[in-house]
């Protein structure tokens, strides 16, 4: 059973640097597509946008334009563990960050977003205040 869940988030500071961690469980890092996301549920639908990607079929990594150069997405195999690292956060970063992985399909990343997640973590709240 396939099991991710999101830890780091919280109150910070503009400028200063944060770190996402998602704990996984029930399949292997580097064999599936992983991305990170924010969004909220706004009237009854949520609403989320990639921040980062690492393909499945070859590691590469992806980032909107929005987030390229502060955010890096990594893995650590030997933990199963995924993380987001943001640096440089900016008020507009505030959000709830979600991590998901593809264990189903190819683990393909498309306009910088996993395009077929499977499973989500259940979100953690990043607040970046002036």
């Amino acid at each position: 059973q396939v099991q991710l869940v999101e830890s780091g988030g919280g109150l910070v500071q503009a400028g200063s640097s944060l770190r996402l961690s998602c704990a996984t469980s029930g399949f292997t890092l580097d064999s599936a597509g992983l991305g990170w996301f924010r969004g909220k549920e706004r009237a009854g639908v949520r609403e989320r946008e990639g921040v980062a990607c690492r393909s499945g079929r070859d590691g590469r990594t992806y980032y909107p334009d929005s987030v390229k150069g502060r955010f890096t997405i990594s893995i650590d195999n030997a933990k199963n563990m995924l993380y987001l690292d943001m640096n440089n956060v900016k008020i507009e970063d505030t959000d709830v960050y979600y991590c998901a992985a593809d264990t189903e399909g190819w683990g393909f990343c498309r306009d910088d977003a996993l395009l077929t997640p499977s499973s989500w973590g259940q979100g953690t709240q990043v607040t970046v205040s002036p």
